[in-house]
């Protein structure tokens, strides 16, 4: 449970003494509320076990492996470390029945932003995926209602995202390919963000 403090400080460290050195962080936990709830019933419950896995866990994560990329990049273990963030279009594309998911997204994104902020004079770039309506359970319950709006053209392309697509972005930025980019947001959401009048 990366919502946990202590589940997150072991993950780090199991993986640490696994592979010996962590090159490139990709925060991708990701959770919704139980139950989607008009914003004037979501409870302090569901906001926190929302934010404290897609905002909190995060955060603090990358804090966690940050400095140790700090440290592993000055003595040569790591040469070229990267950090991801998969955050959504619900950054910025609101929803009445599941607000806490949306402000968890939107506070992943400042995350980001931040974090490339700061260690961009490392070395270090940080990178956010925002993937749009992509086939995975966590959209099952509500499929019908997004299969009408992709037919009607809220995804220009006018097809479902696929967890593939956001892994080739992923394994790009992993591969070096960005690396004179950071805090770049890179939307895989088949031109979602388009406005035409």
């Amino acid at each position: 449970d990366v919502g946990d403090r202590g589940d997150r400080a072991r993950i780090v460290e199991e993986t640490v003494q696994g592979l010996g050195k962590i090159d490139l962080l990709v925060n991708n936990a990701g959770i919704a509320p139980k139950v989607r709830l008009d914003i004037l019933e979501t409870t302090e419950e569901s906001f926190d076990y929302v934010l404290g896995t897609n905002l909190k866990a995060q955060y603090f994560i990358t804090q966690d492996v940050a400095k140790r990329m700090i440290e592993w990049k000055r003595e040569g273990v790591v040469e070229s470390p990267r950090i991801v963030f998969i955050t959504s279009i619900s950054a910025y594309a609101g929803s009445r029945n599941r607000t806490e998911y949306c402000i968890s997204k939107a506070g992943a994104s400042m995350t980001a932003m931040s974090y490339a902020m700061r260690l961009a004079e490392e070395g270090i770039p940080v990178f956010e995926i925002r993937p749009g309506l992509t086939q995975t359970d966590m959209v099952e319950k509500v499929k019908e209602k997004y299969d009408r709006l992709i037919s009607e053209g809220v995804v220009p392309q006018r097809r479902w995202g696929y967890p593939e697509d956001v892994a080739k972005v992923v394994r790009a930025i992993g591969r070096g390919d960005l690396d004179f980019s950071t805090g770049e947001v890179i939307e895989v959401a088949g031109g979602y963000f388009l406005k035409e009048l």
